[in-house]
């Protein structure tokens, strides 16, 4: 089955290409997600005519994702938590935790964005990667502070 990506899809393509899956995958996942249409000659006239659309939107999501790059860069969270004698957490400190640190001083990532290899189980300053766009990453500064 061949269909039109609306959106870009991991692994499969950019939004506007033509591409060929399976006819489960396409009608049962990529068509009621709206990330797809069916690659039909109506289809294939319309996406002709969406294509600057489609250009449009994705540059004004790349500028918007470098802005919330460069506030990311300015951005500071700390995060406390009870801290055992080695320095080490009861518990840890997760990409959930980051979220809603960030979301307290008003920048709103989705936590699936954050990239963390683990949680973080120590106490200290840590660099943590948020992916924005394809390509274009920020970078927060996560203070985990010991609490009584």
């Amino acid at each position: 089955m061949k269909v039109i990506l609306k959106e870009d899809v991991e692994a499969l393509g950019r939004a506007g290409q033509v591409v060929t899956v399976s006819k489960g995958y396409g009608r049962n996942y990529l068509i009621p997600k709206n990330l797809a249409l069916e690659a039909n000659t109506k289809n294939v006239k319309v996406l002709e005519r969406e294509k600057a659309l489609i250009a449009d939107r994705m540059e004004k999501e790349k500028k918007v994702a470098e802005a919330i790059s460069l506030r990311l860069g300015e951005v500071s969270v700390t995060i406390g938590r009870k801290i055992g004698e080695q320095g080490k957490l009861f518990g840890s400190v997760t990409s959930r935790d980051i979220e809603e640190a960030l979301a307290a001083q008003g920048v709103e990532i989705n936590r699936k964005s954050i990239i963390l290899e683990e949680p973080l189980r120590e106490a200290g300053e840590f660099q943590v990667r948020v992916k924005l766009y394809k390509d274009i990453f920020g970078h927060v500064t996560v203070n985990i502070v010991g609490e009584s």
